[in-house]
């Protein structure tokens, strides 16, 4: 039979044991606790929040605007317009003395057309879908003879000009009542210098292109000889074809009217300038009221 002292040792190594067994065990779970946890396989951010909503989630975990513009682009269209620009005639053509030199010759006259038919495209927005309003701008339906809508989806209308503002260079042309959910005019007295920006629209007639800035002053005025008043200026990339478009915040809610933009050649150099939406939204009041 072991004795008390022997008793005691095999107690006292057995206690020793356990306890290096649960020093182990507070090590392992200590460098758990450290180690970076794996990436999740979803977006960070909860679905159901704002941001969650806004951004939307992908595969890869990484936050995304494709959420919402699968959500706005529907109801931005492509516009093509067709017109006829008076062309006088070659001063030597006007000038009985050329043409008498002409018949001595032997030379016919060439008969000149003074119709010369113009091809432009630009951009607009449906704001409202019931009635087929379209909202663009004026200057790109200067002397138009036809004007041709067509969607994301391709369908294409030909569309009336029912009316426009000349001071806020808004136009609404009217096409047949489409099942596009039309976008809102946001409130564009609350931007602010920094927010961030969507211009959708269709820059040399390449179609439907999303192009992505912040607003980078307000009020500005001066442009277009002040014509068109005060200004949103942004450096999301705007190009000829983007007239009319709009400029989208991150709620996706039109506020401005894409309209000029300054460039050396003609191209974006990071300074375009839009209507802002509460004035295209008195425009387009003041146009529809009476129908």
């Amino acid at each position: 039979m072991p004795t008390l002292l022997e008793r005691n040792r095999t107690l006292t190594r057995f206690g020793l044991r356990l306890l290096g067994l649960g020093l182990s065990a507070v090590v392992v779970l200590a460098l758990a606790a450290c180690a970076t946890p794996p990436p999740p396989e979803s977006s960070p951010l909860d679905s159901r929040s704002p941001a969650g909503l806004l951004l939307g989630q992908t595969t890869g975990g990484f936050p995304s605007l494709a959420s919402l513009m699968r959500q706005v682009t529907p109801a931005v269209v492509n516009i093509s317009v067709e017109s006829k620009v008076q062309d006088d005639d070659h001063p030597f053509m006007r000038d009985p003395e050329f043409r008498r030199f002409l018949d001595r010759i032997g030379v016919e006259a060439p008969e000149i057309d003074p119709n010369e038919r113009r091809k432009s495209m630009g951009s607009g927005v449906i704001v409202d879908a019931a009635n087929g309003y379209v909202m663009t701008n004026n200057h790109l339906l200067k002397d138009a003879t036809k004007i041709i809508v067509t969607l994301k989806d391709r369908r294409t209308f030909r569309a009336r000009r029912i009316g426009s503002d000349t001071s806020t260079d808004v136009a609404i042309l009217k096409i047949p009542p489409i099942d596009v959910r039309p976008l809102r005019l946001g409130n564009s007295d609350r931007l602010e210098v920094g927010d961030f920006v969507i211009a959708i629209g269709n820059p040399f007639g390449l179609g439907q292109t999303v192009t992505m800035g912040i607003v980078s002053a307000v009020g500005r005025s001066g442009v277009a000889g002040s014509r068109l008043g005060e200004l949103i200026q942004t450096d999301a990339s705007i190009n000829p074809g983007n007239s009319g478009g709009p400029l989208i915040s991150l709620a996706g809610e039109v506020v401005g009217i894409n309209t000029a933009l300054i460039g050396p050649s003609g191209g974006n150099v990071g300074i375009g300038f839009a209507v802002p939406s509460n004035r295209a939204r008195a425009a387009l009041r003041s146009v529809t009221a009476n129908r």
